[in-house]
């Protein structure tokens, strides 16, 4: 007999992992053909494994939408869809919008600082660091893997290396801890970018 679920599941989380697969459809993960969705989906299920509340669920998976696939307009479309707090959600953890009137993006550096200064904040919704967490976690697992496969040619990727990196990976993980979050999450991601310093060797 299976136990109760701590918290069902979103009556409109198949509808909102459908319209990830429209929203993503032509994006594959940086440097390999694996559809974005996976990732998503990876996110989605590691927040469900730390608690996830329904509302959390349908943001983890519409985490990266509005920041990779239309910034404010897909925001405002989500919104209208799935409502204020999954907007919000969804917000809270983009790196950075698009702005048509500054289509670069800021220096990868500016971009996590303002990230981390919004989760920081006193009034952040905990789930928002819960997503963060996950989706640190499943990139460091991610990049950890191809490190291991590939080498030191794996941070070719990137526009920061291994040291940026492991100090934003930390930086997500101190603010979590301080207020309480996922605390196996948070471990993890450390043993992550301890690991990926050691794959790293000299390569950050």
């Amino acid at each position: 007999m299976s136990s109760p679920l701590p918290n069902p599941l979103h009556p409109r989380l198949a509808e909102a992992v459908a319209y990830a697969a429209i929203v993503h459809a032509d994006q594959g993960r940086k440097g390999s053909a694996v559809p974005y969705l996976a990732h998503l989906l990876q996110v989605a299920g590691l927040a469900m494994e730390h608690g996830a509340d329904p509302e959390a669920q349908l943001a983890a998976i519409l985490h990266d939408a509005a920041e990779d696939r239309g910034g404010r307009a897909r925001l405002a479309d989500i919104r209208q869809r799935f409502g204020e707090r999954v907007a919000a959600l969804v917000e809270a953890c983009s790196d950075a919008l698009p702005d048509p009137e500054q289509p670069a993006k800021p220096p990868w550096r500016e971009r996590k600082q303002r990230y981390l200064a919004r989760l920081a904040e006193p009034a952040t919704d905990p789930a928002a660091l819960l997503i963060a967490l996950a989706d640190k976690v499943h990139n460091a697992r991610c990049l950890l893997a191809d490190l291991r496969h590939e080498g030191a040619r794996a941070w070719q990727r990137f526009h920061a290396g291994c040291a940026e990196h492991c100090w934003y990976w930390e930086a997500c993980a101190e603010l979590a801890e301080r207020r309480g979050v996922a605390p196996a999450l948070v471990a993890e991601l450390r043993r992550l970018r301890d690991a990926v310093r050691q794959a790293s060797g000299d390569a950050g």
